[in-house]
């Protein structure tokens, strides 16, 4: 049980060439084609100035896009050819990015980016990965823009909350899941939330039937944001990815881990693997 296509987003910012790394690893770990994805957003000046210049500024923007995406292109495949890794595309978008990402994600089983910074030169607005889970029915997993990350799946952390979104989340994560030294099944209730108990039983149940053994880790009267909760948790178990849903049907809607989903993406500590 393997992914079969893995996409990754490559950006012209610092951290792109580390992300690359982290998505060729995982690619090779499954025996999966990695395609490579560079978006150009072309920028839309004013309308009186396109108006007066704007076929200059379109052949302008033309060469400018066509220079980057060479250069991202053959520092991609340089850095495949490099970790010997053959099975691979490259794509290039004039685009908005989370558009562009989210058209290409159809043909892919697992998308890698990675979280926004604010220090970066990559050009992604802030609120990037958010909008990207929450525009493609795939998978998408989130590397840190600090710390290294030599091994992915080997202890996963589950955040579980019994709705769709932890549900699809923890279906698309099984090939990370199957292949685990160890998987920890979380659910956490606020001392303050009125929602009935979610303990983990059954989903640990269900995971044993697919062969995926699992420990429950759930957290009872919890005072402190769910969100950093999680976060401790992770170090405590010393995990090196998570597993959850983004946000519910509404962002208004009060889930226990609905308002950890920004937490996780401000703060994270290791790889997060989201749907929606």
């Amino acid at each position: 049980m393997n992914y079969k296509t893995i996409l990754v987003h490559i950006d012209p910012g610092r951290h792109s060439e580390k992300r690359l790394e982290f998505a060729i690893r995982l690619a090779s770990n499954h025996g999966a084609c990695l395609a490579g994805l560079y978006v150009f957003s072309p920028y839309l000046p004013p309308g009186y100035i396109m108006a007066q210049m704007g076929a200059e500024i379109e052949a302008a923007q033309n060469k400018i896009a066509a220079e980057a995406m060479s250069r991202a292109e053959d520092a991609f495949r340089k850095q495949t050819s490099a970790a010997g890794l053959a099975n691979i595309e490259w794509h290039n978008a004039y685009d908005e990015p989370v558009h562009a990402l989210a058209l290409q994600a159809q043909y892919a089983d697992l998308v890698v980016i990675g979280q926004s910074d604010s220090t970066d030169d990559s050009g992604m607005a802030m609120d990037f990965p958010e909008r990207l889970v929450m525009s493609t029915a795939r998978p998408v997993l989130i590397i840190p823009h600090t710390g290294d990350f030599p091994s992915i799946g080997k202890r996963i952390l589950v955040a579980w909350n019994a709705t769709q979104e932890a549900t699809r989340a923890i279906a698309n994560a099984t090939p990370l899941l199957s292949s685990a030294d160890s998987v920890y099944v979380m659910a956490v209730n606020c001392k303050s939330s009125k929602q009935e108990i979610i303990c983990s039983d059954n989903m640990v149940r269900y995971l044993e039937r697919l062969g995926i053994r699992a420990e429950i880790k759930d957290l009872q009267n919890v005072e402190i944001d769910v969100g950093n909760e999680l976060l401790s948790r992770a170090s405590d178990l010393s995990a090196d990815l998570v597993v959850m849903g983004c946000y519910g049907h509404s962002r208004l809607r009060e889930w226990v881990l609905g308002g950890a989903t920004r937490t996780l993406l401000e703060s994270m500590t290791v790889p997060v693997l989201m749907s929606h």
